[in-house]
């Protein structure tokens, strides 16, 4: 299983491993050269130490990644570069310190001063490695050879030319415009600096043989969302980085850092693994997951049960028939948080129903119906606790530890075919809309949001998600 991402990435990443390697073989030398009478740090390092810097050492990498450091907008720039790499580092360390009071870390926690000094010493390094000699060696050698892209056009309007003349004539990345695809001009016609429009969607193979492009960036002025995903599906059955220039996408760049170039935004939207393979980590994880949460919390569901019962009438467990993958419907679990009536809340369904046609700015508490929170209600509401059941259903099948959220029945009927493409994975308990916008998003972005994920699936991006959804949860952000 590779993850698919642009090679620079992977020189980088393993640039970036072997820095680290060097860092704390250093710092230990150092250490026990000035401050132990022991002998040297590669004299005692054993086969257990070893596989333990490389675990220590992936880790930094997945940080690393986690704060766009191979991003080219992020490393082609110097003092934001060295700020990042000077966090990463730090919350690293943080890290390291943690676990090791769970489990004892020989070769980096001897010492508090050990990791004092491989932090100034791998800072060191990466400034004169990554922030310099990469840095230059990117810009004048590496862009314009083994990683020059070749990119592809999808729409030759307004927006197409200024990406391309943008990336032309400012570029210092290494990119390279080879022409446009157009339904709507002539195959052929020149529309800037000798850049041709080179053909139709349909001949999307027969360009990828004869001019091998390694890219392709879709930016079409006035679409509607739906053809704009017929698109990039399109796109997509080329197998190469697909890239959106797009207001529609524009929750993306808003929410979470995306790629750019010469400051123009670009959301991916590239299959980044094989599908089967990932399906089946992703529900290792959501049984592994959800059965270490339920054991974990037993004791808070058992807490939260007796309150629940003691403060209101009605059952301690609310369910419900949500839709999930595919538009199959199941039984969703929550702990009841209001008040019980008798058949459908009309108001709530008429507002989120106005919601979802974009007459409602889109704010969860002018869809929840508060006169029927009860008084626990609102606690666990605001701290997603009622939320907990479901890794009931994680355990079942019906829905994941991530993944877009199920929606009611009636939601589903309305419904644009686009907006359905969110259920086309299984649906999941937390998700980017929620750690990045969480209730304050508007329908149509929030459907955005989940189709991204869903391009950009990974269990990396899950692993991410989960570690974002728990401060979400503990500093209430959205909760209503």
């Amino acid at each position: 299983m590779i993850i698919k991402y642009p090679s620079y990435k992977y020189f980088y990443a393993l640039s970036d491993f072997l820095t680290l390697t060097v860092s704390f073989i250093l710092s230990q030398e150092v250490y026990l050269f000035y401050f132990s009478s022991q002998k040297t740090f590669l004299y005692n390092l054993e086969v257990d130490d070893f596989l333990l810097l490389i675990i220590v050492n992936i880790m930094f990498i997945f940080i690393f990644h986690y704060f766009h450091l191979y991003k080219l907008s992020v490393f082609l720039t110097r003092v934001n570069q060295t700020v990042t790499i000077m966090k990463s580092l730090i919350y690293g360390i943080f890290v390291i310190v943690v676990i090791s009071f769970f489990m004892k870390f020989n070769i980096l926690t001897d010492s508090r001063l050990t990791l004092l000094i491989f932090f100034i010493i791998s800072l060191s390094l990466f400034i004169i490695i990554r922030v310099f000699i990469l840095f230059r060696l990117y810009n004048k050698i590496l862009s314009k050879t083994i990683f020059k892209r070749r990119i592809l056009v999808v729409g030759a309007g307004k927006s197409g030319q200024l990406v391309a003349q943008k990336i032309t004539f400012e570029n210092y990345f290494g990119n390279e415009i080879i022409g446009y695809v157009d339904e709507t001009k002539e195959i052929d016609s020149v529309i800037f600096n000798g850049i041709k429009v080179l053909g139709r969607l349909k001949d999307l193979s027969e360009i990828h043989r004869n001019y091998n492009y390694d890219e392709i960036i879709i930016c079409i002025d006035k679409i509607e969302y739906g053809e704009l995903l017929q698109i990039i599906d399109e796109c997509k059955k080329q197998k190469t980085s697909v890239k959106v220039v797009s207001n529609l996408f524009g929750i993306i760049s808003d929410k979470y850092l995306s790629e750019q170039y010469e400051n123009i935004a670009l959301t991916d939207v590239s299959t980044k693994i094989n599908i089967n393979v990932y399906l089946l980590i992703k529900r290792l994880i959501d049984i592994i997951g959800s059965s270490l949460g339920i054991i974990i919390l037993l004791p808070l569901f058992l807490i939260l049960g007796v309150f629940i019962k003691i403060t209101s009438n009605g059952p301690i467990i609310f369910k419900q028939v949500r839709i999930g993958k595919d538009g199959k419907p199941f039984h969703f679990y929550k702990f009841r948080s209001m008040k019980e009536i008798e058949g459908e809340d009309n108001e709530r369904v008429e507002k989120m129903l106005n919601y979802m046609k974009g007459g409602d700015p889109g704010y969860k508490e002018k869809i929840v119906n508060n006169s029927r929170i009860t008084g626990i209600g609102y606690i666990i509401r605001k701290y997603s606790l009622d939320e907990l059941p479901q890794l009931f259903n994680v355990l079942k099948g019906d829905m994941s530890l991530v993944g877009p959220r199920p929606c009611l029945p009636y939601e589903y009927q309305h419904y644009d075919e686009w907006q359905k493409r969110r259920l086309s994975v299984t649906p999941g308990c937390t998700g980017l809309w929620q750690v990045s916008g969480r209730s304050a998003v508007s329908f149509n972005d929030s459907v955005i949001m989940d189709i991204y994920y869903i391009n950009n699936i990974t269990p990396w991006l899950d692993l991410q998600l989960i570690f974002k959804t728990i401060p979400v949860m503990i500093f209430a952000k959205g909760g209503k």
